[in-house]
């Protein structure tokens, strides 16, 4: 009866590394399916909290937008996740699109000397004189018009943005 203890031990002693080298690729699979996984949302989706009033009354302070990172050609109308010249997201809607002349008179938006519709916006934007959108660039603007609510476009800090500043575009 000892003989068949030893072989029973010898046999199982010859399958633990059968064993461990399935654990093993095991989970190297496991964790190159996660690496691909973020990497796959990380860089085609991405989800950011608004922080601020100046998309109201569309989007609101702390409300939570996903966006697509991939496969999107910005539109006038479009809401759009934008890193400022501080490296910060702000998110915005697009004006004016590349080569576009804007002009704001009497709080009144216009493209191209056309009235742009916008039943959107609250508050009424300040006047500002025409400003021609750059090739492969965009004014983009807040929501929320008052004055002091959102910087954007209209501000020469932020002026018209390059096409390389767009994060994403708002998917809900």
């Amino acid at each position: 009866m000892s003989n068949e203890k030893i072989l029973h031990s010898e046999i199982d002693i010859k399958d633990v590394p059968r064993t461990v080298k399935r654990e093993w690729v095991s989970w190297i699979r496991f964790i190159l399916i996660i690496v691909i996984l973020y990497g796959a949302i990380h860089y085609t989706i991405g989800i950011k909290i608004v922080s601020g009033d100046s998309m109201n009354p569309t989007i609101q302070d702390r409300d939570i937008v996903v966006v697509s990172k991939l496969f999107f050609t910005p539109e006038r109308g479009d809401i759009i996740v934008v890193k400022d010249p501080e490296g910060f997201d702000i998110v915005k809607r697009v004006i004016g699109l590349p080569n576009d002349h804007v002009r704001i008179k009497d709080g009144i938006v216009y493209i191209n000397q056309q009235v742009l519709d916008e039943p959107y916006i609250i508050g009424q934007s300040m006047d500002i004189d025409e400003v021609v959108v750059g090739t492969d660039s965009y004014f983009i603007m807040g929501d929320n018009r008052t004055p002091g609510e959102s910087l954007d476009s209209r501000d020469p800090s932020i002026g018209t943005i390059s096409k390389e500043q767009i994060v994403g575009e708002k998917l809900f």
